[in-house]
Parts: C-alpha cells; sequence; structure tokens
C-alpha cells in the first residue's frame, strides 16, 4: 500500500471539513485492535479490496478486509494522528502462501478515510454529524464464503460480521 496515495487523500478531506489543526496518517502493523494506547481512540471499518498471491499470482477480491485506525488529538500543540492497520489475507492455492496486503481502489480508500475524519470530529472535536451513508466501491464478483482460514483477521479472532465498530 503506498502511503503517499492514504496521506494525500487524508489531508485532502481534513481540508474539507475545515480541520485547523495538523494531522498525520501513518501505517503501523503493531497496533492491538480493542487496545488502543492511552489517550488514544479507535475506529474498526470493514472494506472491499482485492489481494494478489506472490507466489501463484492469483488474484482474488474480498469484501472482508478489517482496516483498524487509532487516532490521537494533542490538543495543546494542535497535532493529531492516526496509526493505521490492513489486514491481510494469504492464498488458498499455495501451500506455502505468505499473508499479502490488500489493494484498495482508491474511491474505498476516499470512502474510509471520510468516514475516519467523521470519526475525528465525533470523537476528538466532540462535534456531532449526524448520520451519513457513504458506501464502498465493490467491484467484481465474490464466490464462496469469506475464507477464515485465510484471513489474518479470523486467526486472531478479529474478523466480524459487522462493517464498522467504535471504542
Amino acid at each position: 500500500m503506498a502511503l503517499q496515495e492514504w496521506d494525500s487523500i487524508f489531508q485532502n478531506t481534513i481540508e474539507e471539513h475545515d480541520i485547523e489543526d495538523t494531522w498525520s496518517i501513518e501505517f503501523d502493523n503493531n497496533i492491538v485492535p480493542d487496545h488502543p494506547a492511552g489517550g488514544w481512540q479507535q475506529y474498526i471499518s470493514g472494506a472491499f479490496a482485492r489481494f494478489m498471491c506472490s507466489l501463484c499470482r492469483r488474484t482474488w477480491p474480498s469484501k472482508r478486509v478489517l482496516v483498524v485506525f487509532h487516532m490521537r488529538l494533542l490538543a495543546e500543540e494542535k497535532k493529531g494522528m492516526v496509526k493505521v492497520k490492513c489486514y491481510r489475507q494469504e492464498c488458498k492455492k499455495c501451500v506455502q502462501s505468505t499473508m499479502e496486503e490488500p489493494r484498495f481502489k482508491t474511491e474505498n480508500i476516499e470512502v474510509l478515510l471520510e468516514k475516519l475524519v467523521v470519526k475525528i470530529l465525533v470523537k476528538c472535536y466532540y462535534q456531532d454529524q449526524g448520520e451519513r451513508n457513504m458506501s464502498l466501491h465493490f467491484d467484481g464478483r465474490i464466490d464462496g464464503p469469506h475464507e477464515a482460514a485465510h484471513c489474518e483477521a479470523c486467526k486472531h479472532g478479529l474478523c466480524r460480521q459487522v462493517t464498522t465498530k467504535e471504542t
């Protein structure tokens, strides 16, 4: 995943919502869902993405890619930070498969980050944003059920039927 694309979309979304504090975003595979560090807030969302096996080049879509965001605002410093963890999946055809990173379409990154910024406004700035309906873009056909045996989030007991979660 290209942090540059996520950062650019995130900064544009922050600006569109007239947030004056400086916010940064980074990928962090060490964050633990449901256990944000002291002073941090959490938002979990499900998203659609594609995967490609680095061994056999097989590709597959998934509409249950778990994305965990931890966020913190340091109001005195006028700085905020977001850490992101995207859960991976492995190829069901390869015996020695490795966990592969999800590949999100730009439109889905935009929806994920729009929803995130709304959560930032609610959780960090205490602004009521009302109900919003932003749909992820689904491209392709999903054949069969979710493959829990090949899903990193399932292996850690985190995969949910629910598409979003807040704590």
